[in-house]
């Protein structure tokens, strides 16, 4: 049951990112992660056509390869082969250089996978769209846009709600300019 992977999910990931918060805040990075679970569910009522079991494991994951000591191996053993290799996907390569570039390869790398994971990466950018951090300049915040705007325009044709809802707070997010 849903129930059930959210609640083995959430507590591993939960654990991995204790000492994490979101970025310009002091919460606890684990509101990060139920925000996109709660952007997953919200999409699942509007069109069901998805692995809502697997999409959430790769929401409340989506972020331990890049930003925790988790490796592909551990994801792998606990979770199954395909939610790691949907994480990994969804972790930036960061021996490319620029973030153009990272963003570019992770888009690649998912757009080679089921739409589950490019689901989970519209999500994510859908919760990232907040007021930015106070210490953000103009030209962070306006390379932050285009980034979603590419996140958008590379994930087409994945879930038509969560697309229009991404375009939504793209235009919202432009009053930060």
């Amino acid at each position: 049951m849903i129930q059930e992977i959210y609640q083995k999910t959430i507590s591993f990931a939960a654990e991995k990112h204790k000492k994490q918060f979101v970025p310009g805040t002091e919460y606890s990075y684990v509101v990060h992660l139920s925000n996109l679970a709660m952007e997953l569910f919200a999409a699942y009522q509007y069109d069901s056509n998805f692995d809502l079991a697997y999409a959430v494991q790769l929401a409340l994951l989506h972020d331990t390869i890049e930003d925790t000591q988790t490796e592909y191996k551990e994801l792998h053993d606990k979770f199954g082969e395909k939610v790691a290799i949907g994480v990994s996907a969804l972790t930036k390569n960061k021996s490319l250089g620029t973030k153009q570039e990272m963003i570019l390869d992770s888009l690649a790398r998912i757009n080679k996978l089921e739409k589950e994971v490019g689901i989970v990466k519209l999500c994510d950018r859908i919760t990232n769209l907040q007021k930015p951090p106070k210490h953000w300049d103009k030209i962070k915040i306006h390379k932050y846009l285009n980034e979603a705007k590419t996140i958008l325009d590379q994930l087409k044709m994945k879930n038509k709600y969560l697309e229009d809802r991404l375009l939504s707070k793209i235009k919202e997010y432009e009053k930060y300019l």
